[in-house]
């Protein structure tokens, strides 16, 4: 079986996350990484198994046997190495979101569309096989034309400070995923946002002009309505939870639970908690989305989630960010017009 070339620039959690996919893919041969700091990999199975290990990401661009290139750095390198590796001529995933500034998001997707390569972003949601499977079920009209979608997104406990300086706030960092979710999920494009928002967790957020509470109303270009619920604290664990209601039905997704055992008595009925960290919850997913976005590569077929989903996330989380910070509903087209930055 052909298997893809690839090299990763980013070494911490998510690369690391990635090139532990990889090793175990039929479909990819994980050849390099590149990093700033490597010696956390020293005497890891990543040296034993990876040909290069490196503090130079042009040894990884400049390579001509490397097909494809991960982008896994901090979001204020994307937009640079989207660039390097279109010019090199090597397929890109990047990590979202692609940018924090809309307009360098464009020019980013101009860079990859000049130079026809293939720009998966890597919102793993998709790939989720509860999640994928309503999808799959609106798409084939099950549940007819969707009037709601809900969707419930909460992190077990707030991140650290260091992260939470460098996030791009909530919604650009967290409720991103829930945004693409939700366009995925609709079929529709979203025309207006509006957000309530509140810091309720942490005041540590407050601090960083953020917040940690947040109900956000999406109206789709049909009229229909989304409903994104986010908290950075659910004490009982990782809620992910999804809904389509339409004109013939419903469908949703519950937790993924460490078990699926139910004890039943005439008192109670209890259930296990849900997996309380997005790497357990999402395991299966962020192996099936490099899979297919290699197999995008050699089957010469579109991604999964292409940049242009990418842009469209970000573009309706800059909107809500716009709306708390005015206290108004927020239409896309406005946003699209202009440069804006919050």
């Amino acid at each position: 079986m052909k298997k893809v070339n690839v090299g990763i620039i980013g070494a911490g959690r998510i690369g690391q996350l990635h090139a532990d996919n990889m090793l175990r893919s039929n479909v990819i041969n994980l050849k390099a990484i590149a990093d700033i700091h490597i010696d956390h990999l020293k005497g890891t199975h990543f040296e034993q198994q990876i040909s290069l290990i490196s503090t130079d990401p042009k040894e990884i661009l400049e390579d001509p046997s490397i097909d494809a290139v991960f982008i896994c750095s901090s979001t204020d390198t994307h937009v640079h190495f989207i660039k390097a590796a279109a010019k090199a001529g090597k397929h890109i995933f990047c990590e979202k979101p692609i940018s924090f500034n809309i307009e360098e998001t464009r020019e980013a997707l101009k860079a990859v569309q000049e130079a026809g390569v293939k720009l998966q972003v890597g919102f793993n949601r998709r790939f989720d096989q509860h999640f994928r499977k309503v999808y799959e079920t609106v798409r084939e009209g099950t549940v007819g034309n969707p009037h709601i979608i809900k969707i419930t997104s909460r992190d077990p406990q707030p991140p650290h400070e260091e992260y939470i300086k460098r996030s791009g706030g909530m919604f650009m960092d967290m409720t991103i995923h829930d945004f693409d979710m939700i366009r995925y999920l609709s079929g529709k494009e979203v025309v207006e946002v509006s957000v309530k928002a509140a810091n309720l967790v942490d005041p540590i957020f407050e601090k960083y002009n953020d917040v940690d509470t947040a109900i956000t109303t999406l109206t789709f270009e049909d009229g229909s309505l989304g409903v994104i619920d986010n908290s950075r604290q659910a004490m009982y664990g990782y809620d992910q939870r999804i809904e389509v209601f339409g004109d013939l039905g419903v469908a949703f997704a519950e937790n993924e639970r460490y078990t699926n055992v139910q004890i039943a008595t005439k008192d109670s009925i209890l259930l296990d908690h849900p997996k309380f960290f997005f790497l357990d919850r999402y395991k299966a997913a962020f192996m099936s989305e490099i899979q297919e976005f290699a197999n995008a590569i050699i089957e010469n077929k579109a991604v999964s989630c292409s940049g242009e989903d990418g842009y469209k996330a970000e573009l309706i989380a800059l909107a809500a960010k716009v709306s708390v910070k005015e206290k108004r509903s927020v239409s896309l087209s406005e946003l699209e017009k202009e440069d804006v930055r919050v």
